[in-house]
């Protein structure tokens, strides 16, 4: 992308690996967005931002980590706690953080941004999508194609990086 400057909203250490590598591979400049107010508890918000950083390291790419604001996402996803995974509660949830990273992006005048959610095999990358219509700024990468998850798996491996099994919030961390 003739080294434009992308923000990427990081769920996680593992899915960043191999979007962060795509990234790099068709030459946008990431920076790293941690911005994550769904994921419950506090201490599996940290274990989450600090493999992030394992993954920044070995890129040598900026992080920016957002406050953990658990209330403000209880509010916006309220009366849908006793959703399914994958139904309402999670399209809330990806437009949340979508519009957080879009109003960070734009706050650092960087004219780009995406999501390293679309790499998870569990999330359907046309939800995201979207969820991201509309707002300013928004690349579609589907992160999964070109093995993607995969390859996410593999790098997460090799970094010896922790791999959660829930997508982070309390209400998909019940059902797992």
């Amino acid at each position: 992308m003739n080294g434009e400057i992308i923000l990427v909203h990081c769920c996680c250490g593992p899915c960043s690996t191999a979007s962060i590598e795509r990234l790099l591979d068709e030459g946008w400049k990431p920076v790293l967005y941690f911005s994550n107010d769904n994921i419950y508890p506090k201490e599996e918000f940290m274990k989450r931002y600090e493999n992030l950083l394992k993954v920044a390291k070995r890129n040598s790419l900026e992080v920016i980590m957002d406050g953990w604001d658990h209330d403000a996402w209880r509010d916006r996803v309220r009366g849908l706690e006793t959703e399914p995974e994958h139904g309402a509660r999670c399209v809330k949830c990806f437009r949340y953080n979508l519009e957080k990273a879009a109003a960070k992006a734009a706050e650092l005048g960087i004219r780009h941004f995406c999501t390293t959610l679309t790499v998870s095999r569990f999330k359907k990358s046309s939800v995201i999508f979207s969820q991201g219509e509309g707002l300013e700024g928004f690349e579609a990468i589907d992160f999964k194609k070109k093995d993607g998850f995969a390859r996410s798996c593999t790098l997460s491996k090799e970094m010896g990086l922790y791999r959660q099994s829930w997508c982070g919030c309390e209400f998909s961390m019940k059902s797992n």
